[in-house]
């Protein structure tokens, strides 16, 4: 495991984000995770699913999208909302997530050789599922994201125009016992990704937003393994 420190100089000189990197034997992908509001880089479910998927071949990625100085701000603006309830959160907001995406994507192709032409995929919970959809669209992205998928996510926070420009085949992911909010959005994003060249919609059983029950994140791994051994290649560019 490698721990990274990138940069954000031009957008907040002198702060970094930070992630761990994995890489086996030969890699055949690169995941990144784009963590969801309420989540980080500790994540006890992405770190298993990346597990499993380095297991697989795969090398991955798991960072924060946003600053410690970022994340502390939240948890002071939280206290306040009832009185200031326009303030947006950090973590709420998809342009600055779809941005970090962004960022550590690059900054991940620029600096490391091991990921040199690697075939690369999102994995995305929560608010993280929305980045990564306005992160898809990214023009300096375009010949080397693959795939990604969305795992009890919120892509509906995405803008319905990045939605229907969507090109990258993606899967979403939700559990059995959801709300039934989450799951109907999720179904209806689903309908207006129009213009993905594959896409699926997959119900874990038994399974709540968390997927804290037994075998349910295990069961999201092994699903999300299949999905990236049949689209995390150059032919579905």
């Amino acid at each position: 495991m490698t721990v990274i420190r990138i940069p954000l100089d031009g957008e907040i000189s002198g702060s970094f984000i930070y992630g761990e990197v994995r890489f086996p034997s030969n890699p055949k992908g690169l995941v990144i995770f784009a963590h969801g509001s309420g989540s980080n880089i500790n994540s006890s479910r992405n770190r298993y699913v990346a597990q499993v998927l380095n297991e697989n071949g795969y090398a991955t990625i798991l960072a924060d999208l946003l600053t410690q100085e970022e994340q502390q701000s939240d948890m002071k603006s939280q206290k306040i909302l009832d009185k200031y309830p326009g303030i947006v959160l950090n973590k709420f907001n998809i342009q600055l997530l779809s941005n970090r995406l962004v960022l550590i994507t690059k900054w991940i192709i620029n600096n490391t050789h091991e990921v040199i032409g690697l075939p690369i995929g999102y994995f995305g919970a929560s608010t993280g599922a929305a980045a990564a959809i306005e992160a898809s669209l990214s023009p300096s992205l375009s010949e080397k994201l693959y795939t990604m998928i969305s795992r009890g996510g919120r892509p509906d926070l995405a803008r319905s125009e990045s939605i229907r420009n969507v090109k990258v085949s993606t899967l979403l992911i939700v559990g059995e016992k959801d709300s039934k909010q989450v799951v109907e959005l999720n179904r209806k994003i689903f309908k207006q990704m129009k213009n993905s060249r594959y896409k699926e919609f997959v119900v874990i059983p038994h399974a709540g937003h968390l997927f804290e029950e037994a075998n349910t994140i295990e069961h999201v791994a092994n699903v999300s393994t299949q999905w990236f051994n049949r689209f995390l290649e150059k032919k579905w560019v």
